[in-house]
């Protein structure tokens, strides 16, 4: 019997697969695919840990005082008995022979298969093992984590996308998914994905955009009903996950998806066509990458630079030290090298919130740490907070300014100290840079305006900055004291509210008079609903993942923005905003 779900859409299309499930544990586990040739290698890794545990209990049953409870050696003797249950250790090696997976992921979905069947058992004893069994994996998976068989072995960020060629397409089904996790999987094959939290602009939903693949979010509860192997349609458009779904039902979303596509196809022959309005308005469209290869992908999209380079994603997945100058530099010259002489905006490191590095070396800092990491050492507040990493990272982007148009974009500036701080950071980087004879090239710098303090500081802060871009999903979710990556509150997250157009138009209208350029990164950019309303503020830049190009170049090829202009103040002014802008917008079109 089929079963439905309901959740945000977040990026559009239909997808249709077997679903593989990512369980969530309070042990960070990594997931990834492992070749053929490297399962016995990942089995050699789950037996070690095995015996590892098994050495740990059998020393702690040994050194248990004479006065113990016998109780607690009864309990170390049922960890055991589940470490050594070929129900455990024996089925997570059909994981990782059969599915590729590797050691941990595999070990995290037995014990989802266990789990479940725990849940089920009648008897209140037995339920209640699932707890020990809980332990049991967790300590396994600790042990993974210090297995020097993983020091020299594949990790994700060099591992070729597995090879399912004749094989079902898959889908992912997750309770969250991390954004390391999600960079590792965009070079994977998952055909859409489906996570029981999560907003609109949660890092899940803006990378599967970002892969061009149908997604839903805020589930609630899909990965603990979804079984592995499932069949399930993933419709991005409307929010729906259909699980096994009636062969009808199935043919009628096969008809979509191959509409769907028809559709894509038919924009993409608009990138190499100018972005320009009926009324001969030149609109800059730009493309946000997290990854220097992504650079192709703007190209072929039809983007004239990167608006955003989001050098974070260099940092994560990394267990020990973090990128140092050279390896950055080499990163960034990739880049823009691949742009073959348009503009690359790179931001400095956007770390903390729901981007939290393996290692936080200012408090060993961590996400689920933290009582609200959205306000905390986050973005230039850690960069500053950690000026040697800053002026690494400064060196690297001036010195692969040196081979193409680059710029300097600084994520979350609030204060007016911290500007003078950058701008000191940078004449030293710069300073370092001639005493030690390296080349490097002009750069612009800017600021992203995605705090309110700095939407209503701007007069001050053009006077230190050359360009500004506007990142609407920080800037809402701060505006509305909204955690963007809460589903509890996720119905609140709105872009249409007043006081968030309000500050977006001011802060165009106050660069154009500082004759500063602006664009806006954020997911505004990228949705064509509000592509209008932008045009009509004067935007003329905006930056978006490079799959969203070709809908929003169509959307701009059928805008007037001079007539669109003229209908701006009663949408700003309006109570209902995108009611107002809707009526208002539709009839400019006539």
């Amino acid at each position: 019997m089929s079963i439905q779900f309901f959740g945000l859409p977040v990026s559009r299309g239909v997808a249709i697969g077997r679903a593989v499930l990512v369980a969530s544990s309070r042990v960070d586990v990594a997931h990834y695919f492992v070749s053929p040739q490297l399962a016995e290698v990942e089995v050699a890794r789950l037996r070690e840990a095995r015996d590892t545990v098994a050495t740990e209990l059998s020393s702690l049953q040994r050194d248990l005082p004479a006065d113990a409870p016998a109780e607690l050696s009864a309990l170390l003797d049922v960890h055991l008995m589940l470490l050594h249950d070929e129900a455990l250790t024996g089925a997570t090696k059909h994981w990782i022979v059969d599915r590729h997976y590797n050691a941990e992921w595999a070990l995290s979905a037995q014990l989802e298969v266990l789990a479940r069947q725990f849940d089920e058992m009648e008897d209140d004893y037995l339920r209640e093992r699932k707890a020990d069994l809980e332990q049991v994996v967790e300590r396994m998976l600790r042990a993974l984590a210090r297995s020097p068989v993983a020091a020299g072995h594949a990790q994700p960020s060099a591992l070729a996308p597995r090879d399912f060629a004749g094989e079902d397409p898959l889908v992912l089904v997750a309770n969250d998914v991390a954004p390391a996790d999600m960079l590792q999987f965009k070079r994977s094959v998952f055909t859409g994905f489906i996570t029981d939290v999560g907003g609109r602009t949660s890092h899940t939903a803006i990378v599967a955009r970002s892969m061009d693949i149908p997604a839903v979010v805020g589930a609630r509860e899909a990965s603990r009903l979804i079984r592995p192997d499932d069949w399930v349609v993933i419709d991005g458009e409307a929010g729906i996950v259909i699980v096994d779904p009636s062969p009808i039902v199935l043919e009628e979303y096969r008809f979509r998806q191959r509409q769907s596509e028809l559709e894509r196809a038919r924009l993409n022959r608009l990138r190499h066509t100018p972005s320009v309005t009926l009324d001969g308005q030149n609109v800059e469209l730009l493309a946000n990458i997290e990854q220097p290869g992504d650079a192709v992908a703007a190209l072929e999209a039809g983007a004239v630079g990167v608006g955003l380079f989001r050098s974070e994603f260099l940092f994560m997945n990394r267990e020990s030290a973090l990128p140092g100058e050279d390896e950055q530099f080499e990163a960034y010259r990739d880049a823009v090298l691949a742009m073959r002489g348009l503009p690359v905006t790179i931001r400095t490191v956007d770390i903390g919130a729901d981007k939290p590095l393996d290692r936080m070396s200012v408090q060993e800092l961590r996400h689920e740490h933290v009582l609200n990491p959205a306000l905390g050492l986050r973005a230039i507040r850690w960069s500053l907070a950690e000026p040697g990493m800053f002026r690494q990272q400064l060196r690297a982007i001036l010195r692969a300014s040196a081979f193409g148009r680059v710029r300097i974009l600084i994520p979350m500036v609030a204060h007016l100290k911290e500007v003078k701080l950058i701008l000191d950071a940078l004449a030293r980087a710069r300073q370092q840079l001639d005493d030690a004879g390296r080349t490097y090239g002009p750069v612009e710098l800017g600021a992203m305006v995605e705090v309110p303090a700095a939407a209503l500081s701007l007069p001050q802060f053009l006077r230190h900055f050359d360009f500004i871009a506007i990142g609407t999903n920080d800037l809402i979710q701060y505006t509305l004291a909204i955690d963007r990556a809460d589903d509890a509150v996720s119905h609140l997250y709105d872009p249409w509210h007043p006081a968030v157009i309000g500050l977006i138009a001011n802060a165009i209208a106050l660069a154009h008079a500082a004759g500063k350029g602006v664009s806006v990164c954020g997911e505004m950019a990228g949705d064509p609903a509000f592509t209008d309303l932008l045009l009509a503020m004067g935007l003329r830049s905006f930056s978006m993942h490079p799959a969203q190009i070709p809908s929003i170049k169509q959307r701009v090829l059928r805008s007037d923005a001079r007539r669109l202009f003229g209908f701006l103040p009663r949408v700003l002014a309006a109570d209902n905003p995108q009611a107002e802008a809707t009526m208002a917008f539709a009839a400019s079109s006539r």
